[in-house]
């Protein structure tokens, strides 16, 4: 993904379309001392969303976490945010369901507004 850029999407950012979804990947942090989302860093995966979650990452609670921060900070429903791979990997890709094209300007706003 990174060094191509796709219609008019910059090539280093931490998401791409799927089928009627976005597909974000996020680096997960468990039991920090609070829930947010701190900007995009790089991975050997690729760039991703970092998120800190207060949450342990044992029973998939951490997962589920970071799924209701990604949907609270997005301002999505919390049914519409799925984890689709990377279930005990730090790395993580998470499925976002709906208007791809709200989703993508979503996430470029609320990551502008980090930095």
């Amino acid at each position: 993904m990174t060094g191509v850029a796709v219609a008019g999407r910059p090539a280093d950012v931490p998401w791409r379309l799927g089928a009627g979804c976005v597909i974000v990947r996020v680096r997960l942090t468990p039991k920090s001392s609070k829930d947010a989302i701190d900007g995009v860093e790089e991975t050997p995966e690729g760039p991703a969303i970092k998120a800190r979650v207060r949450a342990l990452p044992s029973e998939g609670e951490a997962n589920a976490a970071l799924l209701k921060l990604l949907a609270k900070w997005l301002g999505v429903a919390k049914s519409s945010v799925e984890l689709a791979q990377g279930g005990k990997s730090r790395v993580k890709s998470v499925e976002i369901t709906g208007n791809s094209v709200e989703i993508e300007a979503r996430l470029a706003e609320r990551l502008a507004a980090l930095t």
